[in-house]
């Protein structure tokens, strides 16, 4: 039998699923669990990423039997970052926790985040401790990504951190209103301030279904990211112009006092060399401003950020 709809809701938790049909009810067994033992009146909002398989299906099927149950499913594939903030549109709690489908982020953590936002906090990031069977690689490229995005932006945030955090309402209104092209949620919660505290979690294996992020999806990510809150790879250009301007005009001095000496100028080899690695720099640098430019299109396109095909409960 179908519970009664919470008018007013105190917690939100916002799930972006893609193809996880085989993680639905387990999850929402588990945040079940979670959310009533906080003693709040709670709603869970799946986001359906366009998936392909049964995943949509199986929302309804839970939304029929809990009315606390509620979905947003999208007419595409509109991405990881964007599901998420679809969710934060259509969440109606005053606190608000976003979390993966896959279980990797547990759902027993939720009472000690609800716990740091009654203390007065109104960002509780959580911080992931690596298991023993991540690889090297990925945990060499998370943390290198972390420190070079903190030196840009600077933002202190810290390796591990993911899209797993609770939000108090006033940041939650303050994230939607942002129109930042690239989507970086992370990011973006770091930036509008308030009080923020961090709370460790040991990261679950994926209870079914394969990772849907690429080592290519990854690499986009982590540019468009670090595009899209710092203008530090634009000022590096400059000095890298500036600096390849004074090697050229070195070159170019003397090569004239040799003529003038009557000398025959030579290392022609080395000087095509300085020549190619300056257009290499060149060539690196157009990619880096027309990637702003591309940022720039994008928010005069003013298109939304998804698309809602169909709503559940709301």
């Amino acid at each position: 039998m179908s519970e009664p709809p919470q008018e007013s809701p105190t917690l939100s938790v916002v799930v972006p699923l893609c193809n996880e049909e085989g993680n639905v009810v387990f999850l929402t067994r588990e945040i079940r669990r979670a959310a009533e033992s906080i003693g709040v009146p709670y709603e869970i909002v799946y986001v359906d990423d366009g998936s392909t398989d049964d995943t949509w299906l199986l929302v309804r099927q839970v939304g029929a039997e809990d009315a606390r149950v509620k979905g947003v499913s999208l007419s595409r594939n509109f991405g990881h970052q964007n599901a998420i903030f679809a969710g934060l549109n259509h969440a109606s709690g005053e606190v608000v926790i976003t979390m993966d489908g896959d279980l990797q982020h547990p759902p027993s953590l939720l009472p000690e985040l609800f716990e740091e936002w009654k203390r007065g906090n109104h960002v509780v990031e959580t911080r992931r401790i690596e298991s023993e069977d991540v690889s090297f690689f990925k945990k060499t490229t998370s943390r290198w990504f972390y420190r070079i995005f903190s030196f840009l932006s600077g933002l202190p945030m810290a390796q591990g951190t993911s899209d797993f955090r609770l939000m108090d309402r006033l940041v939650v209104d303050a994230v939607i209103q942002m129109q930042d092209a690239a989507l970086f949620l992370r990011g973006m919660a770091y930036w509008v301030g308030f009080r923020k505290t961090t709370v460790p979690y040991q990261a679950q294996s994926r209870h079914a279904g394969r990772t849907k992020y690429s080592l290519l999806r990854m690499f986009r990510f982590a540019m468009s990211s670090m595009l899209s809150f710092s203008l530090v790879p634009l000022r590096i250009g400059i000095w890298l112009g500036l600096i390849t301007s004074g090697l050229a005009f070195v070159e170019l001095v003397y090569i004239l006092v040799s003529y003038l000496r009557g000398n025959v100028v030579p290392g022609w080899a080395s000087t095509l060399a300085v020549i190619s690695f300056m257009f290499g720099i060149l060539f690196i640098l157009v990619g880096i401003i027309g990637s702003y430019i591309g940022n720039i299109l994008e928010t005069v396109k003013n298109r939304p950020r998804f698309i809602v095909k169909e709503r559940l409960g709301l």
